[in-house]
């Protein structure tokens, strides 16, 4: 629809995100707490949209990117993403049967090795654009730390505070992350930033943010915190988008579409459980740590695996015993159950402090593509030439 204009519209569009995540959240607060409705009755609430959007589109015709235009063949499309992208592609959908479905290591591998040669013979084994790999691995970091650590942030500041403010400070970084969604294009004209450039500042900023909130201890400095996380992690996932849309129009809707297949997949297969990983191993080691014995009494009965070929297996608190502790009287009679509060505590920081270095390791990757452009003339939206079949790039 704004093929000049991308990151502005993509950012008003994905506002669409952090709303849904305010409306969500007051609604669980209010059904969940005050009118105890049951979960599935919750999440079948998404129906009412998927109702009115089917309203909404009936007799719509979508625009066509420059590729349809122009006739490309999906192998023509596909060219740019190549096997190289289709490695990124192929490793999380590994990881989604091991970890999904159960199958061994593998069967999940031989899998993904069928589809990348499915992917080779689709392109006729192009070996794709080594920068939209590096987009594609990078995105993998966004879903990860963003949509990973939503899931697991509101039970962290839940933890510094309470539970309930926990859910409130969730609604407050998604009423930030929706507002400034609509102030993309100008933060780039006042600051005279690429979208590259936009998203090495909020990277840092995110980082920044993360180390922040695990040192806070007060409302004050949790909301002041958050708010440097929030502002950081806002233009993140549809700026990446953008990205990939003008500097690859011959990949039409493709390259965006596993674009955001990569962030979904990368948030449930690498970030959350990575987060959860992190989680038990640091309270469990600074339980063990402070008091051996009592960690051997709360410890779980499983221990927490993580990208086996990476880390290694981590033993962490067990979650009923964890639950009793915390909910236990703050009294001299309760020692025991104040350490292992205080230990779980402790790893949520750590936790944090941990999740801090993907988007730190995202702010280099940034600066480095930045660099890329400025040796090439400037970071410029790329369009279709021609109307052959190999139409150059330009």
């Amino acid at each position: 629809l704004f093929p000049e204009n991308r990151t502005h519209y993509l950012n008003i569009l994905h506002a669409s995100w952090p709303a849904g995540l305010m409306i969500g959240g007051v609604a669980g607060a209010v059904l969940g707490g005050q009118l105890h409705w049951g979960w599935k009755s919750q999440l079948a609430l998404y129906l009412v949209p998927t109702v009115l959007y089917g309203i909404m589109f009936m007799g719509q015709k979508f625009p066509k990117s420059e590729a349809s235009q122009r006739g490309l063949s999906l192998g023509q499309m596909f060219k740019d993403v190549g096997i190289l992208g289709g490695l990124v592609i192929c490793f999380l959908v590994a990881l989604f049967f091991h970890g999904a479905f159960g199958l061994s290591n593998a069967a999940s591998y031989a899998i993904a090795g069928v589809l990348l040669i499915a992917i080779g013979m689709i392109t006729r084994f192009s070996i794709g654009a080594i920068l939209l790999f590096v987009l594609f691995a990078t995105h993998a970091l966004v879903g990860a730390v963003e949509l990973g650590t939503d899931q697991w942030i509101q039970n962290i500041t839940g933890n510094i505070l309470t539970p309930t403010m926990g859910k409130w400070l969730f609604v407050y970084t998604s009423l930030i992350m929706f507002l400034l969604r609509f102030c993309a294009h100008f933060i780039e004209k006042n600051l005279k930033l690429s979208p590259v450039g936009l998203l090495a500042v909020c990277a840092t900023t995110a980082a920044i943010g993360l180390n922040l909130i695990s040192m806070s201890n007060t409302t004050g400095m949790i909301m002041l915190a958050l708010a440097v996380y929030a502002g950081g992690k806002t233009f993140f996932w549809p700026t990446m988008l953008a990205v990939a849309s003008d500097r690859y129009p011959r990949t039409g809707a493709i390259a965006i579409s596993i674009m955001g297949g990569i962030g979904m997949m990368s948030a449930g297969m690498i970030g959350a459980p990575g987060l959860g990983y992190a989680k038990d191993r640091f309270a469990g080691e600074e339980l063990a740590k402070s008091n051996p014995a009592i960690y051997q009494q709360y410890k779980a009965d499983t221990s927490s695996s993580f990208l086996p070929f990476v880390f290694n297996d981590a033993t962490g608190l067990d979650g009923k015993k964890l639950a009793e502790a915390k909910a236990a009287p703050k009294d001299a009679a309760h020692q025991i159950e104040a350490s292992v509060a205080v230990a779980d505590l402790a790893g949520d920081r750590k936790t944090l402090k941990a999740d801090s270095a993907i988007p730190f390791t995202m702010a280099a990757i940034y600066i480095l593509i930045a660099i890329y452009f400025k040796s090439i003339g400037g970071y410029k939206i790329v369009h279709l030439q021609g109307t052959g079949k190999d139409e150059a790039v330009a």
